[in-house]
């Protein structure tokens, strides 16, 4: 992998962490070094401790009690501050493919420093593979990837009361 990559896996629909969390593991799977950071997410997911196992540096919590648009200002401050910590330390973690689950959303949502997100994706080492996940995209993201992958919501069980199930959703 002389020349690493971006990968984007961005909309409204299911599967943008599962194909991130897919690719790391296959990554693994051929001896690559992984780091994932995941943002505005408790750390819980069930991929997590398999992807550590396997080893996977996995940077994730930190994201709050409660969902962003129900913190007051102090609240934000915070959890941006733990957010931008995470990644300040998974970027001194040697890695060839760096995933950034849902940074999409923390970039948009003021929740992580576009500015180090930027450094990471735009001025990563050469080889290394970088993949965002999230909705709505900034512009600079859909710039910089090579691939990007759309996920389009047509139905979804949460629509008909079905809450998330652990080891499906998350």
């Amino acid at each position: 992998m002389e020349k690493g990559l971006v990968h984007l896996y961005c909309g409204d629909g299911k599967g943008k962490t599962t194909a991130a969390m897919g690719l790391a593991l296959r990554a693994l799977g051929a001896g690559l070094r992984v780091t994932v950071v995941q943002f505005l997410k408790d750390g819980n997911s069930s991929e997590l401790d398999p992807l550590r196992r396997l080893g996977a540096a996995v940077f994730s919590g930190g994201c709050g009690p409660k969902f962003v648009f129900q913190m007051d200002a102090e609240e934000r401050a915070a959890v941006r501050l733990e957010q931008d910590a995470l990644l300040r330390r998974a970027l001194c973690a040697p890695c060839d493919l760096l995933v950034l689950d849902e940074a999409c959303a923390a970039c948009a949502l003021g929740m992580a420093d576009e500015a180090l997100l930027r450094c990471a994706v735009l001025e990563r080492p050469a080889g290394r593979e970088v993949v965002l996940t999230g909705r709505d995209p900034a512009d600079w993201m859909r710039q910089a990837a090579d691939y990007i992958t759309e996920m389009r919501a047509v139905r979804h069980p949460f629509e008909s009361g079905t809450p998330a199930r652990r080891g499906v959703e998350f």
